[in-house]
């Protein structure tokens, strides 16, 4: 990859925003650049592995294995996301699996080129300890969401996280690539019937349509107020 365009597509992951291009262009030879296919693994759990890895393209998923083989969907990634920071700082086995979605163009970074960037470059720091902080919150969410939410609340409440994660800001959202019914039950820990289920009775009322490989939002405040109202009750 040239180096103007690889430093034109770092410069969109979302921890390297804030820093100059400079910034960049002077590190650029630590990267290395992959491509992984569509379904290709790119991290196993637990691997001893510590580069930390950036999504230029394609999508990516993070679902973590029960040790019966269940299968428990945690994170879709995107272009401007990075994942494997966990093991570069605290030097620990992998926390999930990591699977290309689509085709796929990704860096990664040595962990010692990771933290050289760090130590240099306090804004850099600073946008990575915002998005440690950001996951945590999630977590948080969704251990409320398990202890309060029946089954229908936390559905509509994964699909509100996936709203917001593809909304441009307005009161509407297009997810894609959309998960299965399948893996929406994963996240939320019920049955791909129950998603089936339920999104047919948000499609009556209007607030989603699904389509070709899309799932549209409607209207998200609406979806917003009927989780808040059950947490609040």
């Amino acid at each position: 990859m040239l180096d103007t365009v690889s430093i034109q597509a770092l410069s969109q992951i979302e921890i390297f925003q804030s820093t100059r291009v400079e910034n960049i262009r002077n590190r650029i030879e630590d990267f290395k650049w992959r491509r992984y296919d569509s379904n290709e693994q790119i991290i196993s759990h637990n691997e001893k592995s510590k580069d930390v890895y950036f999504v230029c393209s394609g999508f990516v998923r993070a679902t973590i294995y029960t040790r019966a083989g269940k299968e428990v969907a945690f994170q879709d990634l995107g272009p401007g996301q990075m994942f494997g920071e966990l093991s570069a700082i605290d030097g620990r086995p992998r926390a999930t699996h990591v699977v290309a979605l689509t085709d796929s163009t990704i860096a990664c970074l040595t962990d010692d080129c990771f933290w050289a960037l760090l130590e240099r470059h306090p804004e850099i720091a600073a946008a990575t300890l915002r998005r440690l902080s950001g996951l945590v919150r999630r977590l948080c969410d969704r251990v409320l969401e398990f202890s309060t939410l029946g089954i229908q609340n936390r559905i509509q409440a994964e699909l509100l996280r996936l709203a917001r994660d593809h909304s441009d800001g307005d009161n509407s959202a297009v997810i894609a690539p959309v998960p299965t019914h399948y893996e929406i039950a994963t996240r939320v820990s019920t049955h791909r019937e129950a998603v089936s289920r339920e999104l047919n009775r948000l499609a009556k009322i209007g607030l989603v349509e699904r389509q070709r490989g899309r799932l549209v939002i409607k209207n998200i405040a609406q979806l917003s107020r009927m989780v808040e109202d059950v947490l609040d009750a």
